[in-house]
């Protein structure tokens, strides 16, 4: 089963980058794929940012 993601101790979506590895962390699964917006409970727009920080970060190499 898939855990879903805690917003408790993460900083509004909209304020990450693509430094903030720890944290885009837990939107991405063990195998590498992003995690869903019913998995994580985001606005469209919010998931959208999410996505798009995440493949900067992979295009950086500072994720994979």
């Amino acid at each position: 089963m898939e855990t879903e993601v805690k917003n408790e101790n993460l900083k509004n979506p909209l304020e990450l980058n693509c430094f903030d590895v720890q944290q885009l962390r837990s939107y991405v699964r063990g195998t590498g794929k992003i995690v869903p917006r019913r998995r994580t409970h985001l606005s469209a727009k919010e998931q959208r940012h999410i996505t798009h920080i995440i493949k900067q970060a992979r295009f950086l190499l500072l994720m994979k």
